[in-house]
């Protein structure tokens, strides 16, 4: 599976660690996001991502910054894209299970590396339910088609 992986400066050292990690596993990691502890602003990496998973450039995505949160909203800012900002393994694999995320987000300042290598795995691992949470991933994407329609 070939996953991308996108940070800002908060992250940096934490994505480097998720990408040796990853690659030891046999996934094939694209990386989207910055290598300097310069501040950055995280919504430039969380679109990048973000549009390689919407063009299928990339299967799944990651995305880092401090709390995940506004990473996770830039994310979602992309069309066809459901991030999850998650900080413990459940919601990633829910995430997934029921929602068919297609990126997880999480914080460097909230998680510890362990942690994080247990989403991922989590994330990457478990396949969508399908069934009656395919109407419901439906309805989440009909709501972005209407909102797209909009004039601004």
């Amino acid at each position: 599976m070939k996953i991308g992986i996108a940070n800002d400066h908060s992250a940096v050292e934490m994505k480097k660690e998720l990408v040796e990690y990853l690659e030891g596993k046999g996934y094939e990691v694209v990386n989207y996001g910055t290598d300097s502890l310069e501040s950055t602003d995280y919504p430039i990496w969380g679109e990048k991502v973000a549009n390689a998973v919407a063009s299928g450039e990339v299967e799944r995505g990651i995305a880092i910054c401090g709390t995940g949160v506004g990473i996770s909203l830039a994310c979602n800012k992309v069309r066809g894209i459901r991030a999850a900002c998650v900080s413990e393994p459940y919601s990633a694999q829910y995430s997934r299970l029921h929602n068919n995320a297609n990126i997880v987000c999480f914080g460097a300042r909230v998680i510890g590396i362990e942690t994080a290598k247990m989403i991922v795995d989590y994330f990457l691992e478990t396949e969508f339910e399908g069934g009656r949470h395919a109407r419901r991933v439906n309805m989440i994407m009909d709501i972005e088609r209407r909102n797209a329609e909009k004039p601004e």
